[in-house]
């Protein structure tokens, strides 16, 4: 065993110190790093440095000698060739750098109590080779279908989470709502409040003494509508908060079809949540539509998602037309 150096890779940048020693040896304890970092046995470009420093494409980090780990004890099993298949069908567009998906409705986006089957470990079918498993940068709710991007590497994901942070991903997405807005466009601007409860975390309207509250912007335009009862929407969030669009078309007198949690009850002869609509069932009608985003490599990136099977029925059901899909555009 001796003392090696190796050099920061364009993959690597961003990445926590102690992060790249996991990495590059998974078999080394957070312990083991930080005494490292304490004792001056590892360095980045000769200078002492702590287990949190960030590093940068080009640098040098003095690698001790580490003993070899042991061989695992079982390999990790292989995913079950029919949920491969499902997420084989699911991507939209692959490169070297990313992958974007179609989410089907009703497959959660990650793992849960009660939850066996979700994106994040189905995306162990898109591994190639000894490459690690790609990563979420974002998430979509269980009910919400459409666009989802993947990283294929750690350094790609630190790029791409850092565009969502940044606004620099344009969002695009499609829902029928009950009720007709007026006015038929424009931009809902309220504060949000988070609310736990026995069902997961929820959203609402923030009161005149709550605290903690968010923002939240969304631009509206109708693009279609079935007399006053019910309207295609096109939504473009420009901020990111939790159930954001779902609580916005609630706050105009327009939940989303299907949104029980969002619809308001109504006494009457029998009790009536708004959000439903008689025959078009009881499932949540919001698709992520479109995604625009700068490519890690550079250019920028489109993709489209076509509509679920529900809301495709939806659709012929209400006369509404909707053009297919384009094809993914990098430029």
């Amino acid at each position: 065993m001796t003392v090696t150096t190796r050099e920061v890779t364009n993959d690597e940048a961003d990445i926590r110190l102690d992060r790249w020693f996991r990495r590059h040896f998974p078999g080394l304890s957070q312990g083991a790093i930080q005494k490292f970092c304490r004792t001056g046995q590892v360095r980045v470009d000769g200078k002492r440095v702590e287990a949190a420093t960030r590093l940068n494409p080009g640098q040098t980090v003095r690698v001790p000698p580490i003993p070899a780990a042991p061989a695992p004890a079982k390999l990790v099993h292989e995913l079950d060739p029919r949920l491969a298949a499902e997420m084989r069908a699911m991507v939209l567009y692959s490169d070297d750098d990313l992958i974007v998906l179609n989410k089907p409705q009703g497959l959660p986006t990650q793992g849960g109590p009660g939850i066996s089957k979700h994106v994040d470990m189905m995306l162990a079918a898109l591994r190639e080779g000894i490459d690690p498993k790609p990563r979420l940068v974002h998430r979509l709710d269980r009910e919400t279908s459409g666009v989802l991007v993947v990283a294929r590497t750690p350094g790609v994901a630190a790029k791409l989470a850092a565009a969502f942070r940044g606004r620099d991903v344009e969002k695009v997405y499609w829902a029928i709502v009950c009720g007709r807005p007026v006015p038929v466009e424009g931009r809902i601007d309220v504060e949000l409040v988070r609310i736990d409860g026995f069902r997961g975390e929820r959203a609402a309207i923030a009161g005149a003494y709550d605290t903690d509250t968010a923002r939240a912007i969304t631009d509206y335009r109708t693009l279609d509508h079935a007399g006053r009862k019910l309207a295609w929407l096109e939504l473009r969030p420009l901020t990111g908060r939790t159930h954001q669009l779902r609580v916005s078309c609630a706050s105009i007198g327009a939940p989303i079809l299907g949104d029980l949690p969002y619809g308001e009850e109504r006494p009457g002869e029998e009790r009536r949540n708004t959000a439903l609509y008689e025959g078009l069932g009881e499932t949540l009608h919001l698709h992520a539509r479109q995604i625009s985003l700068p490519h890690p490599s550079g250019g920028r990136l489109v993709v489209e998602a076509d509509l679920p099977p529900h809301m495709a029925d939806t659709f012929r059901t209400l006369g509404f037309t909707a053009p297919p899909a384009e094809r993914p555009l990098r430029r």
